[in-house]
C-alpha cells in the first residue's frame, strides 16, 4: 500500500479544475448560461463595476509576483517625455515645421534630443554595474514607462549591454505599444495609473527625471511629495536638463512664496550627463564606483 504524504494536497489546483470544465464541455441550457462559468474564468464578471477592488488587487499582484520571480530586487526608474526625438530624427522634425510656432517647438525638441543619448548611456551604466546578490537578486535594473523617446532610450541602453529592463505600459485610448527594447517577460500593461505609479516606486532605489510633459510632472511631483511628507525614504532623484526645468518650473519662487521649505530644494539634484547621475547614485549608496 502506497504511503500518503501528510503534505499532499487534498484539493485540485484551480488550473486542474479549469481543465475538467473544458474536458467535460457539456452542452446544455444550464452549462451555457453565463452564471455557470467559473468566476475566475468569467471575463464579463471580472469587468463589472463591483469588481474594481479585485482588479486593483490583481494589477498590484501580477507584476509584483513576476518581478520577484525574475529576481529584481531594486530598479533605476527613468521618467521622461514620449515626444523628444532621438538626435538622428530631430532634423526631420524641424524640416516638417510649417509655421513659426511649430518651428519653435521643433527647435526646442531638437535642443533636448541629446537627452535621448544621455538616458541611453545612464541605462548602460546602471545595467553594467554588476550589483547582484549571491542568491541572484539584481539591483538597479532599468525601468521605464515602456513607451517611445526617453523611455525607449532607457530600455535600449539596457539591451545594448545585454541586460534585462522593465517596461510599465498603460492602456490609452489612442494606439500605443511597448518599445521593442523592453525585455518581453518584463513588459507589463496597466489599466490603473495609480497602480502603475506604485510599481515604479516599490523597487525604485534611484529615479532619473528627464524633460517631459504632464505624465512626467505627475510622476516626478508625486515622488517629491512622498519623500517630502515622510511617506517614503529619500533616494537619489536626478533632474536632467536645468535649462528646461528652470524655464517651466520656478522652484525658487515656490520656496519664496512659502509653499515649500528651503530644504525641499535638496530633494533632487540637477545633472546634465549620465556620468554625473551615476556618480550621484553610487555616492549616495557608498558603492565606491
Amino acid at each position: 500500500m502506497t504511503k500518503k504524504d501528510l503534505h499532499d494536497r487534498r484539493f485540485y489546483k484551480a488550473r486542474q479544475e479549469a481543465s475538467f470544465v473544458k474536458e467535460q464541455a457539456l452542452q446544455t441550457e444550464q452549462t451555457q448560461s453565463p452564471s455557470y462559468k467559473l468566476a475566475f474564468q468569467d471575463t464579463d464578471f471580472l469587468l463589472r463595476e463591483e469588481l474594481r477592488p479585485v482588479r486593483f488587487q490583481l494589477e498590484l499582484l501580477k507584476p509584483e509576483m513576476l518581478l520577484d520571480e525574475a529576481g529584481i530586487a531594486s530598479m533605476l526608474v527613468m521618467y521622461g517625455s514620449a515626444r523628444i526625438p532621438a538626435p538622428e530624427k530631430a532634423d526631420a522634425l524641424l524640416a516638417a515645421a510649417t509655421d513659426d510656432r511649430s518651428r519653435i517647438v521643433a527647435e526646442r525638441l531638437k535642443e533636448k534630443s541629446h537627452y535621448y543619448d544621455e538616458a541611453r548611456k545612464l541605462a548602460q551604466l546602471a545595467s553594467s554595474c554588476g550589483y547582484t546578490e549571491p542568491d541572484g537578486s539584481r539591483h538597479f535594473v532599468v525601468c521605464s514607462g515602456g513607451g517611445p523617446s526617453i523611455m525607449e532610450a532607457a530600455n535600449r541602453g539596457a539591451q545594448d549591454v545585454g541586460a534585462d529592463s522593465v517596461g510599465l505600459n498603460i492602456v490609452l485610448p489612442h494606439e500605443q505599444a511597448p518599445n521593442h527594447y523592453v525585455t518581453p517577460e518584463l513588459s507589463f500593461q496597466f489599466h490603473y495609473f495609480a497602480l502603475r505609479k506604485m510599481h515604479f516606486l516599490l523597487r525604485a532605489r534611484a529615479v532619473a527625471v528627464f524633460p517631459g510633459g504632464f505624465g512626467t510632472f505627475d510622476e516626478f511631483f508625486e515622488l517629491l511629495t512622498l519623500i517630502q511628507t515622510g511617506k517614503m525614504e529619500p533616494m537619489p532623484i536626478l533632474l536632467f536638463g536645468k535649462t528646461f526645468w528652470d524655464r517651466v518650473v520656478n522652484f525658487e519662487e515656490l520656496m519664496l512664496e512659502g509653499v515649500i521649505s528651503p530644504k525641499d530644494l535638496d530633494l533632487f539634484t540637477p545633472v546634465e550627463t549620465a556620468e554625473d547621475a551615476w556618480r550621484e547614485i553610487t555616492a549616495f549608496y557608498n558603492l565606491g564606483g
